[in-house]
């Protein structure tokens, strides 16, 4: 019988085999994504030790995952432990409190590579914000929408990347940027942040 997507097919009896006890199984599929993987998370920490902590750190999660029986991707191995890393990814920034420092001046705009242009009036909203302020802001935003601002200010990551990372079409990831705004802009009102113009 021939298989539509055998990449998926094949990983997913090795997770199969892993489950049922054949350790090495995972040595096949950490051997098979172990490049792809690592090469996104030193993308993003452009740090080859932190890098490799997160690395083992998927696999762990990935492991514990498994032994538990909580793997549900239906042979979608790779996406599934790519959200894994870019999650692990995130936390490793939120607790070394590395969210973007902007400096406050004309020149720099926080969303000044947006692509889409329906989002070019919103440009001026969130602009040349005080550093702190922006951090206690964007940390404060639903999880999936403070994701894309991150990935969009951290690396420049373009939507049809950000799609790919976080598992959703572009236009829900262009939907989580601009419902950001919309709550970062609600944000600024009630805090009284002054924004320079």
């Amino acid at each position: 019988m021939q298989t539509s997507d055998p990449k998926y097919n094949n990983d997913s009896i090795l997770v199969e085999n892993y489950i049922n006890g054949d350790e090495s199984s995972l040595d096949k599929l950490i051997q098979k994504h172990k490049s792809r993987i690592y090469n996104f998370i030193f993308s993003k920490v452009l740090n080859r030790d932190i890098a490799e902590d997160i690395f083992q750190d998927t696999f762990i999660k990935v492991i514990k995952t498994l032994k538990r029986g909580f793997y549900n991707e239906e042979g979608k191995f790779l996406p599934w432990i790519m959200r894994i890393a870019h999650n692990l990814v995130i936390d490793h920034f939120r607790r070394s409190n590395r969210i973007p420092k902007f400096e406050n001046n004309s020149e720099y705009d926080i969303f000044q590579n947006l692509s889409d242009s329906s989002l070019n009036a919103e440009k001026s909203i969130i602009k040349n914000q005080v550093s702190t302020d922006l951090q206690h802001l964007v940390d404060e935003l639903p999880d999936d929408q403070k994701d894309v601002v991150i990935m969009r200010l951290y690396r420049d990551m373009s939507f049809k990347e950000i799609a790919e990372n976080t598992g959703v079409s572009i236009n829900t990831a262009l939907g989580r940027m601009r419902y950001a705004i919309i709550n970062l802009r609600k944000m600024i009102n009630d805090n009284q942040i002054i924004l320079s113009h």
